[in-house]
């Protein structure tokens, strides 16, 4: 197995990994069936801006190439235009008629995973393919973005990722993996559906 960044040609491997990675808060978010959700991340992972972009990602692959593992790396000093970026790939993809909703569920939806700030680094769209679950491809990715400073290393940034409350076992996983929850500064927002609560966490420690 290799890692490598993820290239425009690696969407209809990773559109399905992206929404796997977040299949209760792409569902509030697009309002779509799953297929249709997958065909709008492909779309977007395409594109050269925005958080869904290709350029925001890395991959862990099998010798053969194929794509077992992703994730999305938010630079908080580099998302000022991303959700510009939103809106144009709504747009483009549902239409004006199907933005509008989209948009305001996407605000409610912000409330609760916030965009990293400045100093920030988010850690995103975490997912393995069910095949190869539980042979540390993650933790290893994990590591090799570490070891090539994708994601710092020496504390200079703060690494932050968001889990759901009810989703414990990837909780328990990333604790492994030396990331501590943070406290809430705020109750989450009433719009906000059941099930949707969700943790920040913090890398503090990576033996």
């Amino acid at each position: 197995m290799r890692f490598r960044a993820a290239g425009p040609d690696d969407a209809a491997a990773c559109a399905p990994l992206v929404f796997a990675s977040g299949i209760r808060e792409f569902g509030y978010f697009l309002g779509a069936p799953e297929a249709r959700c997958i065909a709008f991340l492909n779309d977007a992972f395409r594109s050269r801006h925005g958080r869904f972009s290709w350029r925001r990602h890395r991959v862990g692959v099998a010798d053969d190439g194929t794509v077992l593992a992703v994730m999305a790396i938010q630079d908080g000093s580099r998302t000022l235009l991303d959700d510009v970026h939103v809106v144009w790939a709504l747009l483009r993809f549902f239409g004006l008629g199907g933005t509008l909703g989209r948009l305001l569920r996407g605000v409610v939806l912000e409330t609760e995973l916030p965009a990293p700030k400045r100093a920030q680094i988010l850690v995103a769209h975490c997912a393995t393919g069910d095949a190869h679950r539980g042979r540390g491809i993650f933790s290893a990715l994990l590591d090799d973005a570490l070891r090539a400073g994708v994601l710092p290393s020496d504390g200079s940034r703060a690494v932050v990722l968001d889990v759901l409350v009810s989703n414990v076992r990837a909780k328990a996983l990333y604790e492994r993996l030396g990331f501590v929850a943070l406290a809430r500064s705020r109750k989450p927002s009433r719009w906000l559906p059941a099930g949707l609560e969700s943790i920040r966490m913090r890398l503090e420690r990576r033996s």
